[in-house]
């Protein structure tokens, strides 16, 4: 058991891989969170990954030794390519987190596979460019519902005792359509009506811990449809709220890009208050 204070549980919006090159209001946050973090909570051991861009059929824990940077994407600038961020693996860990989830009742694979996708790494890059903390990934089904996804991250919420951050990667909104629609909008373009209702419902439901709302978003939240055509990157946020289910979630960041791409991030549990004050949106 750590002597360590409790961590608390996170969800941060990746964005478009730019953000690794491109100066932008969330990578600045993102820049300033691994340091905050450090000092309130001490640097973590380790730290499980779930992302938008890991999806299986059920979930699985990426278990290699060793990390190699993954650019899962194309026809961005040749720089973005050469960036990596090859990380040690927490495959010790994994023992660990599969009887979690197995003792929740949930189904869990263990893989010796290894690689981190770009809603991984470029905002770990960014918080911890040292690549020293070891990364356990946990890959997820996207057709569970936000209850299901919630029930997962309940399941690993002692692992905030032990010194791992529980880190949810994905977007407050996700329409690429939307952005790329008539040609890219200008990186810094006012918010469309719609995205900023979606953010300020998601956020208001969180202060509230209306956890009833927020894990029928699909029907309640404002406009839910339009900014998640499909919610593979919203659903990353349950898994964190799961791990950090007592009191509200806090918003500790709050920006966008393209006028409707949502940079958001989010804080849970008991500490999430306390890391709000030290990181103000």
């Amino acid at each position: 058991m750590s002597t360590q204070p409790a961590l608390p549980s996170l969800f941060v919006s990746h964005g478009s891989p730019m953000i690794a090159i491109e100066p932008v209001p969330a990578s600045a946050f993102l820049a300033r969170l691994g340091p905050v973090l450090d000092a309130a909570f001490g640097r973590p051991k380790a730290i499980v990954a779930v992302s938008a861009h890991s999806l299986t059929r059920e979930p699985a824990l990426l278990a290699a030794a060793q990390h190699e940077t993954v650019h899962d994407f194309g026809g961005f600038p040749d720089a973005l390519y050469r960036l990596r961020y090859d990380t040690p693996g927490a495959d010790g860990l994994a023992p660990r987190v599969a009887a979690l989830v197995r003792e929740a009742g949930l189904p869990i694979h263990v893989l010796p596979e290894g690689g981190l996708d770009h809603g991984i790494w470029i905002p770990l890059r960014m918080s911890y460019p040292e690549a020293d903390v070891p990364i356990l990934p946990l890959a997820f089904p996207p057709n569970w519902s936000p209850a299901q996804l919630f029930a997962l991250g309940r399941s690993l919420a002692p692992l905030r005792d032990e010194g791992v951050l529980i880190l949810g990667s994905g977007s407050m909104t996700h329409n690429l359509r939307m952005v790329f629609a008539g040609g890219r909008p200008p990186l810094d373009a006012p918010e469309i009506a719609e995205s900023a209702a979606f953010r300020q419902w998601f956020n208001e439901r969180s202060a509230a811990a209306d956890w009833p709302a927020l894990l029928d978003y699909r029907a309640q939240a404002p406009h839910a449809a339009l900014m998640h055509p499909t919610d593979e990157h919203l659903l990353p946020w349950y898994v964190a709220a799961g791990a950090g289910h007592e009191g509200p979630a806090r918003r500790i960041h709050a920006s966008l890009t393209y006028g409707c791409l949502g940079m958001d991030a989010y804080a849970f549990g008991a500490p999430a208050s306390a890391l709000q004050a030290a990181l103000p949106s």
